[in-house]
């Protein structure tokens, strides 16, 4: 019986000939990752087990990132508690403020992550890098103590669904758009604790970018993880920068799915998932031209805070300006991003119109800071989750679309199609 490819580098990593759906394995790991939020609480399990070493200290990164800079005195005694730990150890790959970025957009830019490799995280979208062919998954703070201190991680070899990509995306429609509409036809938990296999001559289409926000989003379909098969496309962006030795991986022909999708990318229209539930989706042609009236927008996040994000934004903001009483942040994903966007004179366009800059972080993704929502208040976002008081306020509502719808929605103030604009 064949492999799919994330079976492959499984049965790879723990040294196995092959591995089946639903088989415990053991596996060898290539990264372990924690943020300022998840790192203390392996930090603690780490001391109340006696350890005294870590496996590696090249092959765990500490990203600090979800309330950096500090929001508050709790935020900055976790990013102590981690800081400590680095140096304890001497964690090589330690990003604070000044050296940051969305941890998530940060390792596939640093090179930590890319081809082959194996990488647990703790946060549940840790499985953004399976956009150059890793294996990718979220686990709890426990797993990623285990994880420093071993290197191993015990998994449960997932099924896999095939998404086979045809045709090429129109107009505005993104990464985003395809996953959005993805979720909306499988549901939240349609992929649940699947491997979401992307394959098709539609994926030449879709270039980096794109494939890191639709793994990004494998779990709010419930997936263990989101895979590409490596083309061209991957290799060119991991050329020069991934760290480790890329092995590529691909699906046996006779590889076993639950389930198989052909998904016909220029059918999509831009998307828009409604409240409270990345499934509640409707396309912008099926939203009233001032339906959904908006207080805020939010333009970044590790979904859609890359460069293409930002110059998609851009684009539609470019000599408009916000509407009033509508607040616009953008949120580049790392420093570098920041520069770039930058020098590309995106900072005055975006603030011409209106909207503010932000260094990079989580911020008000996750209700973090830079941005919380009052009760009633409604925002249109590039970040992944709109559950019930994700953004702030219990009755705050959060609408998820791509940089361009956002980018329009803000200029009018209800959410809006940017090809009307």
């Amino acid at each position: 019986m064949g492999m799919t490819m994330s079976q492959k580098i499984l049965a790879a990593h723990a040294g196995l000939p092959e591995v089946k759906a639903g088989q415990l394995i053991e596996a060898q790991l290539d990264l372990v990752l924690g943020n300022d939020v998840t790192t203390p609480v392996a930090i603690n399990v780490f001391e109340e087990n006696g350890a005294s070493s870590v496996f590696d200290n090249t092959k765990i990164a500490l990203i600090m990132d979800h309330f950096t800079p500090n929001k508050d005195i709790k935020a900055a005694t976790q990013v102590q508690q981690s800081r400590r730990f680095a140096e304890k150890y001497n964690i090589t790959n330690y990003r604070d403020v000044g050296g940051m970025g969305i941890e998530h957009a940060l390792l596939p830019e640093m090179g930590l992550v890319g081809p082959g490799c194996l990488c647990i995280g703790a946060d549940s979208h840790t499985c953004t890098y399976g956009a150059l062919g890793a294996f990718s998954t979220g686990v709890g703070s426990t797993d990623m103590c285990a994880g420093m201190m071993s290197g191993k991680a015990w998994f449960k070899v997932p099924a896999a669904i095939k998404f086979n990509l045809v045709g090429k995306p129109q107009g505005y429609v993104s990464g985003k758009d395809v996953i959005l509409h993805i979720i909306g036809k499988i549901g939240v938990d349609g992929a649940l604790y699947k491997s979401m296999e992307f394959v098709g001559e539609g994926v030449k289409y879709l270039n980096i970018d794109d494939r890191l926000c639709i793994a990004n989003m494998a779990i709010e379909a419930g997936a263990k993880n989101g895979i590409f098969p490596v083309d061209d496309i991957t290799r060119e962006y991991c050329d020069g920068r991934y760290q480790g030795t890329p092995v590529e991986f691909t699906a046996d022909e006779d590889a076993v799915y639950d389930e198989e999708y052909t998904i016909d990318l220029s059918a999509i229209r831009p998307t828009v998932a409604f409240p409270h539930l990345p499934e509640n989706t409707r396309t912008v042609d099926e939203i009233g031209e001032k339906e959904v009236k908006i207080d805020q927008v939010v333009i970044g996040s590790c979904t859609n805070g890359r460069i293409s994000d930002l110059r998609a934004a851009a684009d539609v903001l470019k000599d408009k300006k916000i509407a009033d009483g509508v607040r616009c942040i953008v949120i580049p994903g790392t420093q570098n991003i920041w520069k770039q966007a930058m020098h590309e004179g995106l900072f005055d366009i975006f603030i011409d119109a209106g909207a503010v800059v932000s260094t990079p972080t989580c911020g008000p993704c996750l209700g973090g800071h830079m941005g919380i929502l009052a009760a009633g208040e409604k925002a249109i976002s590039t970040t992944n989750r709109n559950f019930v008081g994700r953004m702030g306020h219990v009755d705050s509502e959060v609408y998820l679309a791509s940089p361009a719808v956002a980018a329009a929605s803000a200029v009018t103030g209800y959410i809006t199609n940017p090809e009307k604009l």
